[in-house]
């Protein structure tokens, strides 16, 4: 290693050191604003103080739920490349901000679904103990997951935290075993419905586009049917998960322009979602076949030019999943922290607790922050280092993202989006592992069978220079043919070897990375346990240290 490497080597150390050390700043200056302005909230009360920690706890979470969970949005349209680095950290910070705040909703759920029964806490204090451990511990294990490059739900990571605490509060009676039992159902459900409507949608594409020999004229026709379908699913989800907060103004507004009275309800239903999906398809559709036809009208036959059409509509679905991501996920991922300032306000313990805005707001910019800062990490584990991910794929995968919330919803099923999300990957990596089987096998076999004529080839050369060098006297022809002889079987050893190593990794290729999956399920399994454990070790530590 010469000098200039060594240089090279120090300055690229050096540089990476000052990037950490600015991140780690900007993110300690976030901290440090939220818990001076939580201090400045003069509420009287006697817990103030748990205010302030907690409100420090909640924006340490927000910004590890930036880090890790924001990436099953975004990861995937980066994959493919319709998204750059940057664009896809512009764009999920600002729909995720803009979810929480527009759409995210006046009240939260103290206890995240339902997991514990709020009435066993002897009294107020401790009940403010258990949901700032619940902060802390989430917090922290996202973080361990992040840093060893694991995807996992942010919902998990705060129910084990509430579960944790509350047993170290009031013991394992506290808890709801059957609704634990939704949860750790949802290890299975989320993935696997994800896989295969992920697989499903990409099966779907391939063979209506991919597998045609005119493959313009299937693109002409069926990708502003696919885009139009796309459009449906996320207009139903949207409106299902992420306009809750604002429907009865929508609904308004709508009876103040339409001739005809729409019905007031407090939140969207399922009948509402599927009109305005079906709505938003056909005008998607109208929109794009045009457009897909004069685009198309400059392409080759290629599957490359196929996979550009759905470069926008990726880039709208990062959006969209992001905000709805946003208005569903953030007010229960600061629902600890909501619980607290209620309880701190109140004295008393309440099932539902007002959302006020500051709460939101160190969400909303905790989220973007963690995005920006540590985001990158887990959206290049997410879009490619489980398998290889094009538009058509990532497309598959979003499509997977919002069908299986709207079914999941409406079937009263318990899924995670971080799952659903991971699970469509798998799906779109294992497809293309059995539609490759046939194909790749036949290449395997015919790589053997020109290695087996190779070693015949050898052997046959051996055996002339063998007889040739047998012969005593030697003309001048058989020592040029000897000499021949012996290069080539120097090539044809090379040659050889060189087929044997592209036959081994040919076998053991794989799309989907082993390791990668053996990694994420372990995290999955274990979150919710170890952010109970750290939860519950938190806990004591509060009461040891106030008791």
């Amino acid at each position: 290693m010469d000098i200039h490497t060594v240089k090279k080597m120090e300055k690229k150390a050096v540089e990476s050191s000052q990037t950490d050390f600015l991140r780690l700043g900007i993110a300690f200056a976030f901290l440090s604003m939220v818990l001076w302005y939580a201090f400045s909230i003069d509420t009287g009360a006697a817990n103030h103080g748990f205010l302030a920690v907690a409100a420090l706890f909640g924006a340490y979470m927000a910004l590890n739920i930036g880090a890790n969970d924001v990436a099953n949005n975004v990861g995937p349209a980066v994959g493919s490349k319709a998204l750059t680095m940057g664009g896809a950290i512009i764009i999920a910070a600002i729909f995720e901000a803009s979810g929480a705040i527009i759409a995210g909703g006046d009240v939260v759920s103290t206890i995240k679904k339902g997991i514990i029964d709020p009435a066993q806490f002897v009294n107020t204090t401790e009940f403010i103990w258990a949901m700032t451990a619940a902060l802390l511990a989430g917090g922290l294990w996202l973080n361990i997951a992040t840093k060893v490059g694991a995807p996992v739900s942010t919902t998990h990571s705060i129910v084990g935290g509430v579960m944790g605490g509350g047993i170290a509060a009031a013991g394992f009676s506290i808890v709801s075993w059957g609704t634990m039992g939704k949860i750790a159902a949802s290890w299975v459900i989320s993935p696997v419905l994800g896989a295969v409507i992920a697989a499903g949608f990409l099966y779907t594409i391939k063979k209506s586009i991919i597998y045609k020999e005119d493959r313009l004229t299937a693109m002409r026709k069926m990708v502003p049917i696919y885009v139009a379908i796309m459009a449906f699913a996320f207009a139903t989800y949207l409106t299902l998960k992420g306009l809750k907060k604002i429907w009865p103004s929508i609904i308004d507004t709508a009876n103040a322009i339409l001739p005809f009275a729409i019905e007031a309800t407090k939140k969207p239903t399922l009948t509402h979602g599927l009109t305005i999906g079906l709505i938003a398809a056909i005008i998607t559709y109208l929109i794009v076949k045009p457009r897909v036809a004069k685009a198309a009208a400059k392409m080759d036959n290629s599957v490359k030019d196929a996979n550009s059409l759905f470069t926008i509509p990726l880039i709208f679905a990062a959006a969209l999943l992001s905000f709805a991501h946003g208005a569903n996920d953030v007010a229960n991922a600061i629902g600890p922290l909501a619980a607290v300032a209620d309880a701190v306000q109140s004295a008393g313990i309440s099932s539902k607790a007002s959302i006020p805005l500051w709460v939101m707001l160190v969400g909303a910019i905790g989220i973007s922050l963690g995005l920006a800062l540590y985001g990158p990490k887990l959206i290049k584990t997410v879009g490619s280092e489980i398998t290889e991910l094009n538009q058509i794929r990532a497309y598959s995968i979003a499509m997977a993202a919002s069908i299986t919330v709207i079914i999941a919803s409406q079937l009263g099923l318990p899924v995670s989006s971080t799952h659903i999300a991971i699970g469509g990957i798998f799906g779109v990596g294992f497809l293309r592992e059995f539609l490759s089987t046939t194909t790749e096998q036949e290449r395997i076999e015919a790589e053997e069978q020109q290695l087996e004529e190779d070693k015949k080839q050898k052997k046959t050369f051996k055996s002339e220079m063998k007889e040739l060098k047998a012969n005593e006297v030697k003309t001048e022809a058989e020592s040029v043919r000897i000499a021949e002889l012996k290069t080539l079987i120097e090539e044809e050893e090379i040659k050889i070897n060189a087929e044997k190593k592209h036959l081994k990794r040919a076998k053991k290729a794989k799309y989907v990375k082993r390791s990668a999956i053996m990694k994420i399920v372990a995290a999955w399994i274990i979150t919710v346990p170890a952010a109970a454990i750290l939860s519950a070790s938190i806990f004591y530590i509060i009461q040891g240290i106030m008791s």
